[in-house]
């Protein structure tokens, strides 16, 4: 009998793909969007492990609206940190393997050097601090079976994103100022999708030791210098961009000035980091831009 492996939050842009790259395995996946499994209820936790017996659990599931969870934190909270506790504890009584998807929001976001898996932790939004209860929740819950993946600048054709805005905007604007005092990792989701269903298989076959890894594309940028590698893509003037401060958009949510994330841990597992955040946004755009 083929493994089953729950994806919650299976509607997103994430989990669509993450979805997408289970076809290709011989495994059951089970597709459980928010009207299917509310990951904060235990009940209905219960329920589907009842039903589905789960090997792995993929928690795509999450509260990211960033800017309204500074208003209404204990909402984000009951998304971000008390879901991922309860799927922990179902997969604790189950013996089930979980892949809880994390951010770099969880750092203070002040660093000169990408953050490594194990350097402190400081949030400095209410979106960060709920993201981190749920780390600490899983990694707490599933010492040897729980696995964190912390992720950022997300992209991809099955949901609205920075990409597919910056592509919407070209043809109706002539010029754009963009934030060029940010700087992170544009990451598209099939890329984040592969390194999960990956890490949960070495996970199953105790080749990847439990804890935090980094799912993020290699190099860095600024949102400034990737709207312009979008343009220069779209065969538009990058010249068009132009740069400007982070504090020009004001917004209720502090978004780190540095969310640069290392990648050694991989290297436990013989699975490699995700490739240069430019080659992936080549490889993505004619998806993205059909997604249109």
């Amino acid at each position: 009998m083929n493994a089953v492996w729950l994806v919650t939050g299976a509607a997103g842009m994430l989990g669509r793909d993450v979805l997408a790259r289970l076809a290709d395995e011989d495994v059951t996946a089970v597709a459980a969007d928010r009207a299917a499994v509310d990951v904060a209820d235990p009940a209905s936790v219960r329920a589907a492990f009842t039903r589905h017996r789960p090997a792995v659990v993929v928690n795509c599931a999450a509260w990211t609206a960033v800017d309204d969870a500074e208003s209404r934190e204990e909402a984000a909270l009951r998304v971000n940190g008390t879901g991922p506790e309860v799927l922990a504890g179902a997969c604790r009584e189950h013996g089930t393997v979980l892949l809880q998807v994390s951010t770099d929001y969880v750092f203070a976001g002040d660093a000169a050097t990408p953050y490594a898996e194990d350097d402190p932790t400081g949030p400095r939004s209410a979106y960060g601090r709920t993201k981190l209860a749920g780390e600490r929740a899983v990694l707490g819950t599933l010492p040897d079976t729980g696995y964190v993946v912390r992720t950022a600048w997300l992209y991809g054709a099955a949901g609205g994103n920075f990409v597919r805005t910056m592509i919407g905007l070209e043809g109706v604007k002539e010029t754009l100022d963009v934030v060029d005092d940010q700087r992170g990792q544009p990451t598209w989701t099939v890329d984040l999708a592969d390194r999960l269903v990956r890490l949960g298989q070495a996970a199953r076959a105790g080749a990847a030791p439990a804890g935090i890894y980094h799912g993020t594309s290699g190099g860095e940028t600024t949102w400034y210098g990737f709207t312009r590698e979008i343009f220069r893509l779209l065969g538009a003037d990058p010249g068009r961009v132009r740069p400007t401060a982070g504090a020009a958009f004001a917004r209720p949510a502090p978004r780190p000035a540095f969310g640069v994330l290392g990648h050694d841990r991989w290297a436990a597992t013989g699975i490699e980091p995700i490739r240069d955040w430019r080659e992936a946004l080549r490889e993505a755009f004619p998806a993205l831009l059909a997604a249109q």
